[in-house]
């Protein structure tokens, strides 16, 4: 017994000194880490010398500085730089998509009793919910979208409507948010005109309807790109102009007229129009804009003269709840800037 404990304590002991000279091997101050490109130059040479690294060094900055040359934003791993034109060209396939536009004219063709009008008081009303509730302004835009695609193939009493506004905007926040508020919460939003229950079914009723296709493309979706080609001459963001487009899209949904455009166009004319906003006299689209967009400057024309009336409160001036949350200061008080009442013709001319 004590011939065998003394083997297994010699045992152990060697296996200890085996480790601590291992570890002393890997710790030794000049040994020289090697990168898996140098180690197929080290079996031509024969020697420690690493001679390629400057070669390799120099071949990285040649293929980072061709990259930043064809996109400045290579170093932005949020943008996707490699794969932008990808992601952009498959959201222009889904926005045209059957199942996820609205009909153009559903308020003529399925609406019994909702009106345009209606439908603006209920979008105005849902920038006041999200505000409350201190929702992404995502969230909105997919709760408008919800809306006018139900009203497609949904005919409801007008009664009804503010129930399908918060029922749309609890799944709309179920979808981005990542704590969206409870369905109790839009019940109280109503002053209890709903019950709980109420928002609940109507949510199943949304669900269903739209055959539970909740992703999809809106005008924000396409602004946050357009923004960054418009202020391609910045060196800095342009915070002015990215508040602006962001208010002009947002004052878009309270006009009916504005659903039969896909959301990219919408993106397209909010930028035009903020740049005229901002810089009256120069042309407002850009090749840049042109090649990035899809859009001549005249594709736009009708979809900018809207959004403009909209600006100027010629169109929906009794809708206040868009134009006040715009006079913030966080946002540059952009609602209160000036436009020029007429844009001339010549800026929807193609762009040379």
């Amino acid at each position: 017994m004590t011939d065998q404990g003394n083997s297994v304590r010699v045992t152990r002991l060697a296996k200890k000194r085996e480790a601590e000279a291992m570890v002393k091997h890997l710790q030794q101050p000049n040994k020289k880490r090697v990168v898996l490109g140098e180690i197929q130059d080290l079996s031509h040479a024969g020697s420690n010398q690493i001679k390629p690294k400057t070669k390799q060094i120099t071949t990285k900055r040649k293929v980072k500085r061709s990259v930043t040359e064809k996109d400045k934003e290579f170093d932005d791993p949020q943008m996707c730089s490699a794969y932008v034109s990808d992601i952009y060209d498959y959201l222009h396939q889904m926005e045209i998509e059957k199942k996820r536009r609205p009909l153009s004219d559903y308020l003529e063709k399925v609406q019994k009793d909702v009106t345009a009008n209606m439908r603006g008081v209920l979008v105005d009303w849902l920038v006041e919910v999200a505000e409350e509730y201190k929702l992404l302004v995502d969230t909105f835009y997919l709760a408008v979208s919800y809306i006018d695609r139900f009203l497609s193939v949904n005919v409801i009493p007008r009664q009804r409507l503010q129930l399908l506004g918060v029922a749309s905007m609890l799944i709309a926040a179920k979808y981005e948010e990542i704590k969206p508020p409870h369905a109790k919460d839009f019940s109280y939003i109503t002053a209890n005109t709903f019950t709980k229950k109420d928002v609940v079914k109507m949510e199943a009723s949304v669900l269903q309807s739209l055959k539970f296709e909740m992703g999809n493309p809106t005008a924000k979706t396409f602004l946050r790109r357009f923004t960054r080609v418009a202020q391609e001459d910045h060196k800095n963001p342009d915070l002015q102009l990215e508040f602006l487009g962001c208010y002009l899209a947002e004052l878009s949904l309270l006009d009916y007229n504005c659903v039969k455009f896909l959301p990219s166009l919408v993106a397209a004319a909010v930028i035009f129009l903020s740049r005229f906003t901002l810089l009256p006299k120069s042309h407002p689209w850009s090749l840049a804009l042109q090649s990035c967009s899809g859009y001549r400057a005249a594709d736009l024309k009708e979809c900018v003269l809207i959004i403009h009336d909209l600006q100027l409160s010629r169109r929906g001036s009794t809708l206040a709840a868009m134009r006040d949350k715009y006079k913030l200061h966080k946002f540059k008080c952009v609602s209160t800037l000036s436009s020029p009442s007429e844009i001339p013709d010549s800026f929807f001319e193609d762009t040379r």
